[in-house]
């Protein structure tokens, strides 16, 4: 009778403990996949697929297991940042628009930390005016610091709610709003500060615009 009653005792406390568990699922978030959006605030916004495939090796696929990027160069403070390093800085959205020399252009919510945010983590030295961005398939361009620091220039990871896919610069793509497409550099590796106004990147050493800015022509000085 004893062992009956235990065997009951237990059963009960073994069903009471499925149900809580059961319940306490319930309350649980369970993450699902991002989905696009393509409004944002009564914008209208561009496809992710709405972009044309122009880079100068193809897409690139990295592995953000062993990522690393590089902050280096006239500052105090170089550093090697993990992917998780990076987005774990403080967020940022902005509705920008990339201009293609080709002739396209696409309207995306754009989410990333701002650039200037790693840069002053690093403490430049005095006379470091310029940001050389370098990527994974050995693209490269740059930019003033001035204009990365007053224009809140963006380093996205995230386009329209969703991560950034591999196709369009995972992990990292610059948002270099008013600047021509081919200034928008992806999959982002290294950012080296200095004061070598005068370095031209992939496209700009072949005869492109080294400002990019999208009031003037792209090809030029």
């Amino acid at each position: 009778m004893k062992a009956r009653l235990i065997f009951m005792v237990a059963m009960a406390l073994a069903i009471s403990g499925i149900f809580i568990w059961s319940e306490y699922q319930k309350t649980q978030t369970v993450k699902l996949d991002a989905v696009e959006v393509r409004e944002y605030q009564g914008q209208k916004l561009s496809s992710v697929n709405d972009f044309r495939e122009n880079s100068i090796k193809g897409p690139q696929f990295i592995n953000t297991t062993n990522y690393r990027l590089e902050v280096t160069g006239m500052v105090q403070n170089p550093h090697n940042y993990t992917y998780q390093e990076v987005i774990n800085h403080q967020n940022y959205q902005k509705v920008v628009t990339l201009h293609c020399v080709e002739g396209w252009d696409v309207t995306i919510l754009w989410e990333g930390i701002l650039i200037y945010d790693l840069i002053k983590e690093t403490k430049p030295i005095q006379g470091a005016n310029t940001v050389i961005f370098k990527a994974y398939d050995n693209y490269s361009t740059s930019f003033p610091l001035d204009y990365l620091q007053k224009n809140q220039i963006i380093m996205a990871y995230k386009m329209n709610n969703a991560t950034i896919p591999p196709e369009r610069g995972y992990p990292f793509q610059l948002v270099a709003e008013s600047k021509w497409g081919y200034k928008w550099i992806k999959w982002i590796t290294k950012i080296e500060i200095t004061n070598n106004t005068s370095y031209k990147g992939y496209w700009e050493s072949r005869g492109y615009s080294n400002s990019g800015d999208l009031n003037q022509n792209f090809m030029g000085s």
